[in-house]
């Protein structure tokens, strides 16, 4: 790290275009209705997903670690339980991953709940907003609707849903990507889908990607039918992942089962185990009211607003200037 490079990566032109988006997004809120929130940054519990890592700390005097929120979502849907109504919020999220153009460990994220919606609602809303955020400079159009294992097929050559292990790592290979035996079925297809499919979306308008497999639902109910999806969605503008929404689970058990699994395949990959939110569970087991829920990427909307290429251009300081 070089201290004497105390400049910001993002010029005054940047800054003033993410400060008009923050107030896009206040206003976009306000008129239909959705009331922003705060909630705490830390937290006794961590994210059990094995695609993610917690940032650990300590506070003098209190025992235990405490751990940087990767998402406010269990917060949030504590305030659900307890009758917020609809929310949103814009904060600062902390993800213990390897820097690059669209990644840092430190990134502001807008994520909101809307009482009475689906998936399919949901994705409207993230269409309506993400058209406001950018309309000063560039007309979308309509957004595209593919299946999870569409976009697989036709980007990848492979079924997501049936494609043995190995084909998968066949179709990585073909591609000129390592495929690790020891990497399990959801960490090949994360592998094709953020490698080969990913970058190829919403190249002419933006591209959301629906019915992930059951296996990669995180806190997403199940749709009926087989084989068995998601209610989950993500959005890709440019080959860059956007968000990421769920018509959210709302049965605490089948949420303790799911992060129970989780813990055993971080352990099955050495990686550290975690905490339980048993503050989330709890509120699950009072009640939620139906609702979805989508987190966005800002600094990356940001970016793409700016025409960048990189995370960079649309933050005062990531993390190699902090």
């Amino acid at each position: 790290m070089n201290a004497a490079d105390w400049r910001p990566g993002a010029g005054r032109d940047a800054l003033k275009r993410r400060a008009a988006m923050l107030a896009a997004v206040r206003t976009f809120f306000s008129a239909r209705g959705v009331l922003e929130v705060e909630t705490p940054i830390l937290s006794g519990a961590a994210t059990t997903d094995p695609q993610l890592e917690s940032l650990a700390t300590h506070i003098a005097g209190v025992p235990g670690d405490f751990y940087l929120q990767t998402s406010p979502e269990h917060h949030m849907k504590r305030l659900l339980a307890a009758g917020s109504g609809d929310i949103y919020q814009i904060c600062k999220v902390f993800r213990d991953e390897q820097r690059g153009r669209w990644h840092n460990p430190e990134f502001t994220m807008i994520e909101w709940y809307r009482v009475g919606f689906d998936d399919a609602a949901l994705m409207d809303e993230v269409e309506a907003l993400v058209g406001a955020l950018l309309e000063p400079l560039r007309m979308l159009q309509p957004a595209e609707r593919l299946s999870y294992a569409t976009a697989l097929s036709r980007h990848a050559g492979v079924d997501a849903h049936r494609s043995s292990d190995d084909e998968l790592a066949a179709a990585a290979r073909s591609h000129g990507i390592v495929c690790d035996a020891q990497l399990d079925r959801d960490a090949r297809l994360d592998l094709l889908m953020g490698l080969i499919a990913g970058p190829r979306l919403g190249r002419d308008r933006p591209c959301f990607i629906c019915d992930y497999p059951a296996s990669q639902a995180a806190l997403a109910r199940l749709k009926p039918g087989s084989p068995a999806v998601a209610a989950r969605f993500e959005l890709y503008l440019d080959g860059v992942e956007l968000a990421n929404g769920f018509h959210e689970l709302q049965d605490a058990a089948e949420q303790r089962a799911r992060f129970n699994r989780d813990l055993h395949v971080r352990r099955d990959r050495g990686q550290a185990q975690r905490p339980l939110d048993e503050k989330l569970l709890a509120a699950l087991e009072h009640g939620m009211p139906d609702c979805a829920g989508v987190a966005l990427g800002f600094d990356r909307l940001v970016a793409l607003a700016l025409s960048a290429d990189s995370l960079a251009q649309s933050t005062a300081f990531t993390i190699d200037r902090a």
